[in-house]
């Protein structure tokens, strides 16, 4: 079976991403993650520049969504407050992120 999310809004706090899956299960990603895990090029080669013992730190802006859009039946695309909005999060990714931090 294909897991695909049914719905994903924004908890009342603004601050987690919440999925409910086709398989009726329930998830949530703190923002804070979701930015942390970024998949497009640019964030991935900026984490392989730093040291293992990195620790990203970032503004409230950059931990933000201005909107979050479907990209064909296979991912969703954010915006974030600060302008970044170049990771594409495919949903069998959400769902690994989902189940690694829950």
């Amino acid at each position: 079976m294909n897991i695909f999310p049914k719905q994903i809004k924004l908890s009342e706090q603004k601050d987690k991403l919440l999925i409910i899956w086709n398989d009726d299960s329930v998830n949530s990603i703190s923002l804070m993650t979701l930015r942390k895990l970024c998949p497009c090029a640019t964030c991935l080669t900026e984490k392989e520049n730093q040291s293992p013992s990195y620790i990203p730190l970032f503004s409230e802006n950059q931990i933000k969504i201005s909107s979050l859009k479907q990209v064909g039946n296979y991912a969703i695309s954010v915006t974030w407050q600060d302008g970044h909005n170049t990771g594409i999060y495919e949903f069998p990714f959400l769902k690994l992120i989902c189940e690694k931090t829950d």
